[in-house]
C-alpha cells in the first residue's frame, strides 16, 4: 500500500510540474506575440507588454482573450 502512495505523490508532482511549464510557455508566447504584433497605436504595444509582464498569468490570459483570440478567429477561411 505504501508504494501506491509514493506513486500517487510522484504522479501529482509530475502533473504540477507540467502545469507550471505550460503556464510559463504560454506566458512567454504571449509576450513574444505582443512584441511582434502590429498595433494601430504604437503605445498599445508598450502597454500590453507591461500588462503581460507585471500581471504574469492573469495579464497573459487577458491579452489572449482581448487581442490574440479575436485576431486569430477573424482570419477568413
Amino acid at each position: 500500500m505504501e508504494i501506491l502512495g509514493v506513486l500517487a505523490a510522484g504522479i501529482f508532482t509530475i502533473g504540477i510540474a507540467a502545469l507550471v511549464i505550460f503556464i510559463f510557455v504560454f506566458w512567454i508566447r504571449m509576450i513574444i506575440d505582443c512584441v511582434n504584433r502590429e498595433f494601430k497605436n504604437p503605445n498599445d504595444r508598450i502597454v500590453w507588454i507591461l500588462v503581460v509582464i507585471f500581471l504574469q498569468l492573469l495579464g497573459a490570459i487577458i491579452y489572449w482573450s482581448v487581442i490574440k483570440k479575436p485576431a486569430s478567429s477573424s482570419v477568413p477561411k
